[in-house]
């Protein structure tokens, strides 16, 4: 299991990385929280059915941007969402122009690279290996892979997103 953050977290400014840490000491990570941090607006919406989310301009917000994400996903994946907009926003900013929208697939007008980095972002965000390693400690000897489920549900995040993270059932991040 690869235990270190993605080459995105690392490359972020120390302010941003500290900001975002803040909200890391629980979980689960209060994602809406931190997008409130960062001046970003949140709103979950009707969106259409292949439509998991969304990040566009807007004056209201302090950041000048909202993200919208679907009201019809399950909580976990819209947690997700927001979290994968947010590394949008802090990878991307650039690139946004008048708004990017996320296929359930998390594929918008951005090229894979760029979405790929997104979800390792999103993944550093919402599974902090800090609080996955607290999670397990007490737990050693014990298969992972077994644990999943519960680690997921601690986490609020979907199993198979947190199977990625950890690299587990030949899914490598």
């Amino acid at each position: 299991m690869k235990n270190r953050p993605s080459a995105e977290w690392l490359a972020l400014p120390e302010s941003q990385i500290a900001l975002i840490a803040e909200h890391q000491g629980i979980a689960p990570v209060p994602v809406g929280a931190i997008a409130k941090s960062l001046g970003l607006a949140v709103k979950v919406a009707t969106l259409p059915v292949d439509i998991s989310g969304e990040i566009k301009p807007d004056t209201h917000a302090s950041a000048g941007f909202q993200i919208r994400v679907n009201k019809h996903e399950a909580k976990t994946r819209q947690r997700f969402t927001i979290a994968h907009e947010i590394a949008h926003f802090l990878l991307h900013k650039h690139l946004i122009k008048d708004g990017l929208t996320d296929s359930i697939l998390y594929r918008s007008k951005l090229t894979n690279k760029r979405e790929a980095e997104a979800n390792r972002l999103a993944a550093d965000i919402l599974m902090p290996w800090s609080l996955v390693d607290s999670w397990r400690t007490g737990l050693k000897g014990v298969d992972i892979r077994s644990l999943a489920p519960q680690l997921a549900s601690y986490l609020e995040v979907s199993e198979v997103a947190l199977k990625i993270r950890l690299g587990i059932n030949g899914v490598e991040e």
